[in-house]
Protein backbone atom coordinates (compact mmCIF):
# COMPACT_ATOMS: atom_id res chain seq x y z
CA UNK A 1 0.00 0.00 0.00
CA UNK A 2 1.33 3.39 -0.89
CA UNK A 3 2.33 6.10 2.31
CA UNK A 4 2.86 3.22 4.79
CA UNK A 5 6.42 2.08 4.05
CA UNK A 6 8.94 4.39 6.42
CA UNK A 7 6.16 6.52 8.08
CA UNK A 8 5.50 5.71 11.76
CA UNK A 9 1.56 5.07 13.12
CA UNK A 10 0.63 4.27 16.72
CA UNK A 11 -1.37 0.94 17.58
CA UNK A 12 -3.59 2.65 21.21
CA UNK A 13 -4.31 -0.73 22.34
CA UNK A 14 -2.10 -2.99 19.97
CA UNK A 15 -1.34 -5.70 22.23
CA UNK A 16 -3.80 -8.24 21.35
CA UNK A 17 -6.89 -8.79 19.04
CA UNK A 18 -7.55 -6.22 16.31
CA UNK A 19 -5.07 -4.15 17.56
CA UNK A 20 -2.00 -6.65 17.57
CA UNK A 21 -3.54 -7.75 13.49
CA UNK A 22 -2.83 -4.08 12.57
CA UNK A 23 0.53 -3.79 14.04
CA UNK A 24 1.14 -7.20 12.40
CA UNK A 25 0.26 -6.00 8.98
CA UNK A 26 1.57 -2.71 9.43
CA UNK A 27 4.57 -4.16 10.19
CA UNK A 28 4.59 -6.13 6.79
CA UNK A 29 4.22 -2.54 4.73
CA UNK A 30 7.42 -1.53 6.10
CA UNK A 31 5.86 1.04 8.69
CA UNK A 32 7.84 1.90 12.02
CA UNK A 33 4.92 0.46 14.60
CA UNK A 34 4.57 2.06 18.29
CA UNK A 35 2.45 -0.56 19.99
CA UNK A 36 0.89 1.11 23.41
CA UNK A 37 -0.92 -0.87 25.73
CA UNK A 38 -1.92 -1.31 29.11
CA UNK A 39 -0.87 -5.31 28.94
CA UNK A 40 2.79 -4.41 28.20
CA UNK A 41 3.80 -7.92 28.20
CA UNK A 42 1.52 -8.55 25.27
CA UNK A 43 2.43 -5.07 23.70
CA UNK A 44 6.23 -6.59 24.00
CA UNK A 45 5.18 -9.94 22.05
CA UNK A 46 3.85 -8.47 19.39
CA UNK A 47 6.64 -6.38 18.95
CA UNK A 48 8.81 -9.16 18.69
CA UNK A 49 7.09 -10.73 16.20
CA UNK A 50 6.90 -7.72 14.23
CA UNK A 51 10.88 -7.44 14.55
CA UNK A 52 11.86 -10.92 14.41
CA UNK A 53 9.76 -10.99 10.50
CA UNK A 54 12.46 -7.79 9.81
CA UNK A 55 10.32 -5.10 10.87
CA UNK A 56 10.44 -1.57 12.84
CA UNK A 57 8.49 -1.32 16.29
CA UNK A 58 8.30 -0.17 19.96
CA UNK A 59 6.15 -0.77 22.51
CA UNK A 60 5.23 1.47 25.07
CA UNK A 61 3.15 0.68 28.19
CA UNK A 62 0.07 3.24 28.13
CA UNK A 63 -3.31 4.11 29.59
CA UNK A 64 -5.69 5.47 27.97
CA UNK A 65 -7.62 6.74 31.12
CA UNK A 66 -4.13 8.50 32.19
CA UNK A 67 -3.72 11.87 30.21
CA UNK A 68 -0.02 12.25 31.31
CA UNK A 69 0.19 8.16 29.80
CA UNK A 70 -1.08 9.06 26.41
CA UNK A 71 1.14 12.47 26.17
CA UNK A 72 4.25 10.15 26.71
CA UNK A 73 3.43 7.38 24.36
CA UNK A 74 3.39 9.79 21.75
CA UNK A 75 6.18 11.62 23.25
CA UNK A 76 8.08 8.37 22.98
CA UNK A 77 6.92 7.51 19.62
CA UNK A 78 8.39 11.00 18.25
CA UNK A 79 11.51 10.46 20.32
CA UNK A 80 12.12 6.78 18.53
CA UNK A 81 11.14 7.70 15.37
CA UNK A 82 11.19 11.70 14.86
CA UNK A 83 7.39 11.95 14.10
CA UNK A 84 3.90 10.38 13.28
CA UNK A 85 1.95 10.03 10.67
CA UNK A 86 -1.50 8.31 11.84
CA UNK A 87 -2.91 6.25 15.17
CA UNK A 88 -5.18 3.19 15.34
CA UNK A 89 -7.63 3.82 18.69
CA UNK A 90 -8.81 0.38 19.52
CA UNK A 91 -8.27 0.07 23.44
CA UNK A 92 -11.45 -0.63 25.63
CA UNK A 93 -12.07 -1.50 28.90
CA UNK A 94 -13.14 -5.08 28.33
CA UNK A 95 -12.29 -6.20 32.13
CA UNK A 96 -15.13 -8.91 33.91
CA UNK A 97 -15.26 -6.06 36.74
CA UNK A 98 -16.16 -3.44 33.75
CA UNK A 99 -17.71 -5.23 30.80
CA UNK A 100 -18.94 -7.93 32.46
CA UNK A 101 -20.74 -5.87 34.91
CA UNK A 102 -22.76 -3.90 31.67
CA UNK A 103 -26.21 -5.68 31.47
CA UNK A 104 -28.71 -3.47 31.17
CA UNK A 105 -29.68 0.19 31.94
CA UNK A 106 -31.72 -0.82 35.16
CA UNK A 107 -28.79 -3.22 36.82
CA UNK A 108 -25.29 -1.05 35.57
CA UNK A 109 -24.11 0.54 38.16
CA UNK A 110 -22.86 4.03 37.46
CA UNK A 111 -19.58 3.39 37.73
CA UNK A 112 -19.17 1.56 34.74
CA UNK A 113 -20.80 3.76 32.62
CA UNK A 114 -18.41 6.22 34.18
CA UNK A 115 -15.46 3.88 33.32
CA UNK A 116 -16.43 2.70 30.25
CA UNK A 117 -16.76 6.11 29.15
CA UNK A 118 -13.98 7.17 30.02
CA UNK A 119 -11.94 4.73 28.61
CA UNK A 120 -13.74 3.92 25.42
CA UNK A 121 -14.53 7.31 24.66
CA UNK A 122 -12.57 10.07 26.74
CA UNK A 123 -9.82 7.89 26.10
CA UNK A 124 -10.07 8.36 22.02
CA UNK A 125 -10.38 12.44 22.90
CA UNK A 126 -6.92 11.76 24.82
CA UNK A 127 -5.14 10.12 22.25
CA UNK A 128 -6.58 11.97 19.11
CA UNK A 129 -5.83 15.81 20.93
CA UNK A 130 -1.89 14.47 21.69
CA UNK A 131 -1.57 13.15 17.71
CA UNK A 132 -3.64 15.96 15.58
CA UNK A 133 -0.95 18.74 16.45
CA UNK A 134 1.77 16.45 14.86
CA UNK A 135 -1.07 15.59 11.88
CA UNK A 136 -1.39 18.81 11.37
CA UNK A 137 2.23 20.10 11.75
CA UNK A 138 3.40 17.64 8.46
CA UNK A 139 0.08 18.73 6.78
CA UNK A 140 -1.44 15.24 6.71
CA UNK A 141 -1.95 11.97 8.59
CA UNK A 142 -4.68 9.18 9.42
CA UNK A 143 -6.71 8.68 12.49
CA UNK A 144 -8.80 5.69 12.34
CA UNK A 145 -11.16 4.80 15.51
CA UNK A 146 -12.70 1.14 16.43
CA UNK A 147 -16.16 0.87 16.67
CA UNK A 148 -18.74 -1.74 17.14
CA UNK A 149 -21.60 -2.93 15.51
CA UNK A 150 -23.40 -2.71 18.50
CA UNK A 151 -23.07 0.93 17.64
CA UNK A 152 -25.76 0.80 14.63
CA UNK A 153 -27.22 -2.91 15.00
CA UNK A 154 -30.23 -1.99 17.76
CA UNK A 155 -30.26 -5.55 18.21
CA UNK A 156 -28.02 -6.28 21.67
CA UNK A 157 -30.35 -5.83 24.17
CA UNK A 158 -27.02 -6.12 26.92
CA UNK A 159 -24.11 -3.84 27.50
CA UNK A 160 -25.71 -0.46 27.28
CA UNK A 161 -22.73 1.75 28.38
CA UNK A 162 -20.46 -0.43 25.85
CA UNK A 163 -22.94 0.07 22.87
CA UNK A 164 -22.97 3.86 24.35
CA UNK A 165 -19.64 4.22 24.06
CA UNK A 166 -19.00 2.89 20.48
CA UNK A 167 -21.89 5.04 19.32
CA UNK A 168 -20.18 8.32 20.66
CA UNK A 169 -16.76 6.99 19.08
CA UNK A 170 -18.77 7.41 15.52
CA UNK A 171 -19.63 10.81 16.23
CA UNK A 172 -16.17 11.12 17.28
CA UNK A 173 -15.15 10.46 13.71
CA UNK A 174 -17.10 12.41 12.22
CA UNK A 175 -16.43 15.66 14.21
CA UNK A 176 -12.25 14.83 13.51
CA UNK A 177 -12.90 14.46 9.87
CA UNK A 178 -15.44 17.40 9.88
CA UNK A 179 -12.99 20.15 11.16
CA UNK A 180 -9.24 19.01 9.82
CA UNK A 181 -10.26 16.85 6.85
CA UNK A 182 -9.30 20.79 4.89
CA UNK A 183 -5.92 20.49 6.88
CA UNK A 184 -5.18 17.24 5.56
CA UNK A 185 -6.12 14.79 8.25
CA UNK A 186 -8.70 12.15 7.59
CA UNK A 187 -10.14 9.94 10.43
CA UNK A 188 -12.37 6.58 9.45
CA UNK A 189 -13.35 4.02 11.87
CA UNK A 190 -14.17 -0.09 11.81
CA UNK A 191 -17.17 -1.29 13.43
CA UNK A 192 -15.95 -4.95 13.72
CA UNK A 193 -18.25 -8.31 13.92
CA UNK A 194 -17.00 -10.98 15.85
CA UNK A 195 -13.74 -11.09 16.32
CA UNK A 196 -12.04 -14.58 17.24
CA UNK A 197 -8.80 -12.54 18.90
CA UNK A 198 -7.38 -13.42 21.96
CA UNK A 199 -9.86 -12.66 24.17
CA UNK A 200 -12.73 -13.99 22.51
CA UNK A 201 -10.40 -17.70 22.18
CA UNK A 202 -10.53 -17.74 25.39
CA UNK A 203 -13.66 -16.77 26.61
CA UNK A 204 -14.56 -19.68 24.37
CA UNK A 205 -17.85 -18.63 24.04
CA UNK A 206 -19.48 -21.38 21.75
CA UNK A 207 -22.86 -20.43 21.68
CA UNK A 208 -22.07 -16.58 20.95
CA UNK A 209 -20.06 -18.13 18.16
CA UNK A 210 -23.16 -19.94 16.51
CA UNK A 211 -25.68 -17.23 17.19
CA UNK A 212 -23.35 -14.78 14.94
CA UNK A 213 -22.97 -17.51 11.93
CA UNK A 214 -26.45 -18.58 12.00
CA UNK A 215 -27.42 -14.82 12.08
CA UNK A 216 -24.74 -13.51 9.31
CA UNK A 217 -24.44 -14.31 5.48
CA UNK A 218 -20.67 -15.59 6.18
CA UNK A 219 -18.28 -18.62 5.79
CA UNK A 220 -16.47 -18.12 9.05
CA UNK A 221 -16.04 -15.64 12.37
CA UNK A 222 -13.75 -12.77 12.26
CA UNK A 223 -9.72 -13.35 12.23
CA UNK A 224 -7.53 -9.82 13.87
CA UNK A 225 -6.19 -10.08 10.19
CA UNK A 226 -9.62 -9.21 8.49
CA UNK A 227 -9.83 -5.89 10.41
CA UNK A 228 -5.81 -5.46 10.39
CA UNK A 229 -5.90 -5.34 6.30
CA UNK A 230 -8.41 -2.73 6.61
CA UNK A 231 -7.08 -0.65 8.92
CA UNK A 232 -3.74 -0.11 7.10
CA UNK A 233 -5.49 0.55 4.39
CA UNK A 234 -7.41 3.57 6.24
CA UNK A 235 -4.19 4.63 6.88
CA UNK A 236 -2.13 4.42 4.01
CA UNK A 237 -2.23 7.09 1.18
CA UNK A 238 -4.00 4.29 -1.11
CA UNK A 239 -7.55 5.73 0.98
CA UNK A 240 -6.58 9.40 0.65
CA UNK A 241 -10.08 10.56 -0.68
CA UNK A 242 -11.98 8.67 2.41
CA UNK A 243 -12.75 10.38 5.15
CA UNK A 244 -15.69 10.66 7.61
CA UNK A 245 -16.55 7.20 7.01
CA UNK A 246 -17.12 3.82 9.43
CA UNK A 247 -17.31 0.60 7.75
CA UNK A 248 -19.12 -2.65 9.34
CA UNK A 249 -16.39 -5.23 8.79
CA UNK A 250 -18.47 -7.79 10.19
CA UNK A 251 -19.11 -10.87 6.98
CA UNK A 252 -22.32 -8.66 6.72
CA UNK A 253 -23.74 -8.42 9.99
CA UNK A 254 -24.89 -4.73 9.50
CA UNK A 255 -25.65 -4.05 5.62
CA UNK A 256 -26.25 -0.72 5.13
CA UNK A 257 -25.78 2.52 3.39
Amino acid sequence: MRGLAGKTFIMAGGATGVGKGTALRLGEEGANVVVGDINIDGAKLTVEEITKAGGSALAVHFDLADEASVNDLVKQTIDEFGGVHGLFNVGADLSPNNLGRDTNLLETDLDVWVRTLDVNVIGYVRTARAVLPHLLENGSGSIVNCSSGTAVSGGDRKRPAYSASKSAINALTRHIAGNWGNAGVRCNGVMPGLVMGETQEKQNDTELQQMFLSRVPTTRLGRPADLGSVVAYLLSDDSEWINGQVWAIDGGANMRA
